[in-house]
């Protein structure tokens, strides 16, 4: 094998090695990529849960409510997006934009006051209830 063949040989195999790493799923870590998104089915259920763990103290909000999951923009990809509104005991009213994917309860946006633009609130009950 000559010198020439043995630097083509190297170089188709670097190409190849190199080749499975390219994807046209998105950004790493957005498993969804553009995939049509289920409704978020258990979304009523699912929040409490998740909120008793994110919140610092769940007890005592007030003036709980939240919007239908609507589809919006999220990070290039669209997603459910459901809007929740609470005042907590020690505070002043807070907003939270939580993404759903797959059909399942992903994470709390930050720009919530942009996601949560336009939905309609309605009273949420169920987060009044909250305990440790």
């Amino acid at each position: 094998m000559t010198a020439v063949h043995r630097r083509l040989a190297i170089v188709l195999l670097a190409a190849g090695a190199l080749g499975g790493c390219i994807t046209s799923d998105g950004p790493a870590g957005d498993v969804g990529g553009d995939a049509v998104q289920p409704f978020p089915a258990n979304y009523r259920s699912e929040i409490p849960q998740f909120l008793r763990s994110y919140l610092n103290n769940p007890v005592g909000l007030r003036d709980a409510a939240m919007a239908e999951p609507v589809q919006r923009p999220v990070a290039g990809h669209v997603r459910f997006v459901s809007c929740i509104r609470f005042t907590p005991p020690s505070g002043r009213p807070q907003e939270l934009a939580i993404i759903h994917l797959n059909g399942r309860l992903d994470r709390v946006a930050g720009n919530a006051q942009e996601l949560c633009a336009g939905v309609v609130y309605a009273p949420y009950p169920e987060l009044e209830k909250l305990s440790r």
